[in-house]
Parts: C-alpha cells; sequence; structure tokens
C-alpha cells in the first residue's frame, strides 16, 4: 500500500492510496502508527477496502479518540462509509478502569461486601414475594380443590418421599448406631451406660431425625425441582403454559410444596425410628442393654413431647425446601451454566436455610421449656 501526504503544508491530514484489505494489514498499521496526531483520512486514493482494512482504520480512530483527538474520515464512498460504521459498531466498547483508592484493598472488601448484602436482600425480597404468590394460590386451592393436580401430587409424593425412604432409614439406622457407640464409649467412665438410651431416643427424636432427614430432601428434591423447573424454563414451556392461560405456579410449584409438607413428616418418622433401631442394636452388642430393657428405658425416660417437638418442624423444613428448589427453577435463563449454576445455588440455600431454622426452633423451645 502506498501512502501520500495530500497538502505537504497540513500535517493533520493523511491521504491513503491503494488497496486497504488482509494483505497489505501490516502496511497500513505501520502507515497509521505513523500518522499519530491526524485530523482526517482522505480516502480518495484507497482501491479497495475490506472488513480487515476497516477494523485497522477503526483501531487507529479509536486510540486516538482515547487521546482525546477525534478523526474524520473524508471522500469515501457510500459502501465504504457503511463498512467502516459496521466495524465500529461491532467493535467491543473499552473497559473503563474502576479508579482505586488509596487504600483499594480495603474499599474492595467493602465495595464486595456491600454488593453481597445488596444481592442478599434483593433476593429475599423476591423470596418473600414468591413465598407471598404460592400461599395465595394455595389459598385458592384450598377453596377449589379440583384446580389441584392429584396425579401431578401423587406424582412428586413418590418421587420425594416414597423413594427417599430407603436412603433416609440407612441414614437413622446409621446415625443411631454412632450415637450410641460414641456415648456409651464416655457413659462407660461413670458407670452410667444405662442412660445411653435417654441420649439416643432424646438426640433422634427432638434433633437428628428430622434435621438429617430435611438435609437429605434438600440435597435430593431441591435439586431436582429446580433442573426440572429450569429445564421447562430453557425450553420456554413455561412462557408456553402463561400464553395458553394456564398458571404455572398451579401446575408445577403447588403439587411440588404440597408432596414435601405431606411426606417429609412420614420420612422423618422413619428416621427416628431407624435411629432408634440401631441405637438399641448397638447397645445390646457394646453394652448387654436387651431389647426389653431398651424399650423399659425408652418408655419411661423419653416423652412423647420430644418426637412432637421434632417432627412440628417438618412442615417449615418442607415448606423451606420446596419454595427455594422452585424458585430457583424459575430463575433459570436460557443457558446451561445457569441451570447449573440454580441448582447448586437451591440446594445450598436450603440446606442453610434449614439449619438455620432448626437452631432458632431449638433456643425457642428451650427458652420456652418445652
Amino acid at each position: 500500500m502506498s501512502t501520500a501526504r495530500s497538502d505537504p503544508d497540513n500535517k493533520s491530514r493523511a491521504r491513503i492510496v491503494g488497496p486497504v484489505t488482509l494483505t497489505t494489514l501490516g502496511q497500513q498499521r505501520t502507515f497509521l502508527d505513523g500518522q499519530a496526531g491526524a485530523m482526517s483520512l482522505d480516502f480518495s486514493g484507497v482501491t479497495q477496502l475490506d472488513t480487515a482494512g476497516a477494523w485497522a482504520i477503526a483501531s487507529f480512530q479509536a486510540a486516538e479518540k482515547a487521546k482525546g483527538r477525534e478523526v474524520r474520515i473524508e471522500n469515501a464512498t457510500e459502501a465504504q462509509t457503511l463498512l467502516l460504521q459496521t466495524v465500529v459498531e461491532a467493535m467491543p466498547s473499552p473497559r473503563k478502569r474502576r479508579r482505586r483508592l488509596p487504600h483499594h484493598e480495603a474499599g474492595d472488601l467493602l465495595f464486595d461486601v456491600g454488593k453481597s448484602v445488596s444481592v442478599f436482600a434483593v433476593g429475599l425480597g423476591h423470596t418473600i414475594g414468591f413465598l407471598g404468590l404460592v400461599l395465595t394460590r394455595l389459598a385458592t386451592t384450598a377453596l377449589h380443590p379440583s384446580r389441584l393436580r392429584f396425579t401431578a401430587l401423587a406424582h412428586h409424593m413418590q418421587q420425594a418421599g416414597l423413594n427417599a425412604v430407603p436412603i433416609v432409614g440407612l441414614m437413622g439406622f446409621l446415625i443411631g448406631i454412632v450415637l450410641a457407640f460414641q456415648g456409651a464409649s464416655q457413659l462407660e467412665q461413670f458407670g452410667a451406660e444405662i442412660y445411653v438410651v435417654d441420649l439416643i431416643s432424646i438426640s433422634m427424636l427432638r434433633e437428628l431425625g428430622i434435621l438429617l432427614t430435611a438435609i437429605i430432601v434438600a440435597g435430593r428434591s431441591a435439586s431436582a425441582f429446580t433442573a426440572a423447573i429450569g429445564s421447562m424454563k430453557m425450553r420456554e414451556e413455561i412462557d408456553a403454559m402463561r400464553v395458553l392461560g394456564l398458571d404455572p405456579i398451579e401446575l408445577l410449584v403447588l403439587p411440588r410444596v404440597l408432596a414435601l409438607l405431606f411426606m417429609l413428616p412420614i420420612l422423618g418418622f422413619v428416621a427416628n425410628m431407624a435411629g432408634l433401631l440401631g441405637g438399641a442394636l448397638m447397645a445390646w452388642i457394646d453394652l448387654g442393654i436387651s431389647p426389653a430393657m431398651f424399650r423399659t428405658q425408652l418408655a419411661a425416660n423419653t416423652a412423647v413431647s420430644h418426637a412432637l417437638v421434632g417432627l412440628s418442624k417438618a412442615p417449615i423444613f418442607a415448606m423451606i425446601i420446596g419454595l427455594v428448589g422452585c424458585y430457583q427453577g424459575l430463575q433459570v435463563e436460557g443457558n446451561t451454566d445457569s441451570l447449573g449454576s440454580r441448582t447448586s445455588r437451591s440446594v445450598v440455600v436450603a440446606i442453610f436455610l434449614v439449619i438455620v431454622v432448626d437452631a432458632v426452633a431449638s433456643i425457642f423451645f428451650s427458652i420456652w421449656g418445652v
């Protein structure tokens, strides 16, 4: 590519001669690098212009603009002007660097903390709004039971409840064994081995049974709810429901939430019984406490209120797991990364909220002496 000045006395104007294409890209960049400070580029001598050449011109203009100088294009044909405009519009906008404070590390930390709190507050507000929407639909369904999809309800009761019985029962059985073994090793030092029965029964019935059951169900069902609803969101099936006049809350959310409300207390009861069975077996093997003695000690020192306190938390845990799983599914965007992120987030948030609510409930029951 040959280049020449159109006016030797005017150093602010450069004239480009010849083809401005990919094959001459190196010459173009060398020529343009030497034209820093030019106010205009004369295209009257340009015989050919392609996308690569237009990109070189646009990059030169952007570099000069960053220095506070505007570079005009003169005598370009209509096709050349259109190509340059298209390339300029397609170029990424320059990122502005955030001005750092003298103590930028502390400033960044404060910014990140504030942003996290803001995102959490917004998410909490949306979740509370979603809870209100679900409760409204639930009240409407209670007044008109025919609106409830009983087939979907039965399906989700099987998936979230019946299919979880083996893993919940095994978990409870093993936790009972662990409690008996660990408790026995400590109580033997004081000759109070018989009180291992109270340790197992109160721990399982009041706290561990329903808490660990809720954690397992959160891992199984919250992720499943998010994945199922999120996949429908990606395929635009939920939008199709709304177009057809169908309510996604009634069709997708209520059956899942009600299934957990019905099945989680049952799963908690299964975990409690399995835990007592495992504890009784280990107490018999390790301490020689017979099943009859275990049953007598259990009936004498363990009130039914402990089981009721534990199972009373099941509906709250079920609402948390169902609402978090469905809400995260409805927030999925149209890509697989969003689906994976929301699925992971639903499990983490559900388990976190279950543990927080359990801690608050334990403090509440302790203060009231229940």
